[in-house]
């Protein structure tokens, strides 16, 4: 599941009777309720993320728990290093989220290397998955998440369930070292067409969740017919070169870390 809140992790269990894992960024914590209307050192409110990750991971020991580092556009390879070193420590089942930037693809091809696991966020372009294949070459199945936020891209016109089959679809040439994390999940539409593409993992708010249990678990639906977004096309791209050879560059991802660095810096003293 997608939340920052170890409520709605036991709320979920609760009607769903399992979880895989679960997702969480700054924004999400950020609208934790025993966040609201409070200001944090840096020091409390890091300690504040710790706690409630080690709250989820004992709820869910056996799954993955995602943890994000801070990053705004001047954050260095070498300072996200350092906090997913210090986050990885937290709790035995961390896979840490670095931003598909340059610099996030530096840290994560050194976290690798140390054996880290990471999950690749803010992801909205099939060049920045080939990229993030090139720079974790060599981990382990399950050590590199990949999350491609498709109602960002959707919001704006463009059919983010494109983005993910052809990923799959690139991916296929592969050795399979990279999953893909269909993230940004806004309705059961968007969790059945993840479901039906093979996704490796998807992640949904508890709304979702609920929505999907209510209707049964239904695995897959034929009625996801996106007809007014725009199609996102297949590029044939080279798993094979450095990473560096890719257009990583994207929009999204600039508004999206400097999202997730307001919402943080919002909650600082």
């Amino acid at each position: 599941m997608d939340s920052g809140d170890p409520a709605e992790t036991k709320e979920t269990m609760a009607f769903l009777g399992f979880l895989d894992g679960q997702t969480t960024n700054p924004s999400l914590i950020a609208k934790n309720p025993e966040t609201a209307g409070k200001k944090f050192t840096r020091e409390e409110l890091l300690g504040f993320y710790r706690g409630v990750v080690e709250e989820v991971s004992r709820v869910i020991p056996e799954g993955s728990v995602s943890i994000e580092v801070y990053a705004d556009k001047h954050t260095s390879a070498e300072e996200m290093l350092r906090q997913g070193r210090e986050m990885f420590a937290w709790i035995p089942n961390a896979h840490i989220k670095y931003p598909t930037t340059r610099e996030g693809l530096k840290a994560a091809q050194q976290s690798v290397k140390e054996g880290m696991r990471v999950n690749m966020t803010l992801v909205f372009s099939q060049q920045q998955a080939a990229a993030v294949y090139a720079a974790t070459r060599g981990a382990k199945r399950g050590n590199v998440f990949l999350s491609p936020f498709i109602g960002r891209l959707d919001d704006r016109g463009e059919n983010g369930m494109d983005l993910i089959e052809n990923i799959l679809k690139m991916y296929q040439k592969g050795d399979g070292h990279v999953e893909v994390l269909t993230a940004s999940v806004r309705n059961l539409h968007h969790l059945l067409a993840a479901v039906q593409l093979g996704s490796d993992i998807l992640t949904s708010p508890l709304k979702v969740l609920r929505e999907w249990a209510q209707a049964g678990l239904p695995a897959r639906e034929d009625f996801y017919k996106p007809e007014a977004l725009t199609p996102i096309l297949y590029e044939e791209l080279n798993l094979e070169q450095d990473w560096t050879a890719f257009d990583i560059s994207h929009e999204l991802t600039d508004v999206g870390v400097e999202r997730f660095s307001a919402d943080w810096n919002a909650l600082l003293s």
